[in-house]
């Protein structure tokens, strides 16, 4: 199974997004990939916000997204890139790709969605190659008490409406138990204000393959 339906979230997604980035999720984006290069990967592509972003230095991206309606969106998204994207289908937990055969591999806002993240994280280090990079940009669990307390009773309904999302996944500490090393990390609570928001703790990071 390479696809995952999500129609409504998947209609609902790009707007929810546009906000985020006018609010500094492009910026955030933009920082993820600067001085990207090489071959890359990137898994739940979306509909493809993140491709405008590549730096020239990049010379392939194969772009794996599981929802058909967010995959043809990035397609088109692909047609007007400043680098070579392919938009496939796939699941982050079964890349039907070559072992070490990329120079970087990007995950951005999708560990928290996927089914099996440990699975994921694997994959991705079996496709890059030794040395190469994991690029992150993820919400995760607080750092408070009160916040991880709040996440916790969010988690409960939030995957319904958010096509799988979890608020309360560690993912930095799964990263660095995964055969990563973190060159790089920086925590921030996104978008502001964000009391109210149980999505809003994110990191954003480098991590090299062992």
């Amino acid at each position: 199974m390479t696809d995952l339906s999500h129609p409504i979230f998947a209609r609902l997604y790009p707007r929810l997004d546009a906000g985020c980035a006018k609010a500094g999720g492009d910026a955030c984006r933009a920082e993820l990939l600067a001085g990207a290069s090489g071959r890359v990967v990137e898994v739940g592509a979306g509909y493809g916000a993140n491709f405008r972003h590549y730096p020239p230095e990049v010379t392939e991206v194969v772009a794996v997204e599981p929802e058909p309606r967010l995959r043809a969106k990035a397609a088109h998204a692909a047609d007007r890139a400043p680098v070579p994207i392919t938009v496939r289908p796939g699941l982050a937990e079964d890349l039907d790709l070559d072992d070490a055969s990329f120079d970087v591999a990007v995950a951005s806002l999708v560990l928290c969605s996927v089914r099996d993240p440990i699975r994921a994280l694997a994959e991705l280090r079996r496709v890059l190659k030794p040395g190469g990079e994991l690029r992150y940009y993820e919400h995760v669990r607080g750092s408070t008490p009160g916040k991880v307390r709040f996440q916790r009773y969010a988690d409960v309904l939030w995957p319904f409406f958010a096509a799988g999302c979890h608020v309360t996944r560690p993912t930095s500490e799964w990263i660095a138990g995964s055969g990563f090393t973190v060159r790089g990390e920086r925590r921030f609570e996104f978008p502001e204000p964000s009391r109210a928001n149980p999505a809003s703790p994110h990191v954003l990071g480098i991590a090299v393959r062992d």
